[in-house]
């Protein structure tokens, strides 16, 4: 996922969209049923795992606060950061599980859909204000934590990243009657 070059911004905006629309779609036919089903490879039910996917954009902005922090220091703070990180990946998986699963009684179908609307339509509108040299800014990341984590990533890879999560999660869930939803 790094380093892929200069970021195009209308294939972002797109894949924004495409998760948008896909996220309302799986909403909008899933059954009482279908989002209690569990997933495919997951403890979590269909509708923790939506949730889940949710969170992957929501995240992104406070990734980006830290990018722009560690951006501007020396790769070696970020460096340890990133190690510290690592060194509590069993509790932060701890919490990236049971995060959905408190979540999904907060917040129902109805608002998950409004709250990706909201949160992919902010992520747009900072990356339309995104100057290329801040793109191309970068940090170190606790490739423990996420697979598409990667040692070093620039601000262009983080708004990359949330379509990534989402799209390897979405093959996860069992809607539709037991079978992976498309």
């Amino acid at each position: 996922m790094t380093n892929e070059g200069p970021i195009d911004r209308q294939a972002v905006y797109d894949d924004y969209e495409r998760a948008r629309q896909t996220f309302h779609r799986l909403l909008d036919t899933a059954s009482k049923g279908d989002l209690a089903r569990p997933t495919r490879g997951t403890k979590w039910t269909n509708e923790q795992l939506l949730w889940h996917m949710l969170f992957g954009y929501m995240v992104v902005r406070a990734l980006l606060i830290l990018v722009r922090a560690f951006g501007r220091l020396p790769r070696r703070v970020s460096k340890v950061f990133a190690r510290v990180l690592d060194a509590v990946t069993v509790p932060f998986d701890l919490v990236n599980y049971l995060g959905p699963c408190g979540a999904v009684k907060v917040y129902g179908p109805r608002r998950m859909a409004a709250a990706f609307d909201r949160g992919t339509r902010a992520l747009e509108r900072r990356l339309a204000e995104e100057s290329e040299a801040g793109l191309a800014r970068g940090m170190h990341y606790p490739v423990r934590w996420d697979p598409f984590f990667q040692d070093y990533m620039t601000l262009a890879d983080i708004y990359r990243y949330p379509t990534r999560h989402f799209d390897f999660h979405h093959r996860q869930l069992t809607l539709g009657g037991g079978k992976a939803f498309s």
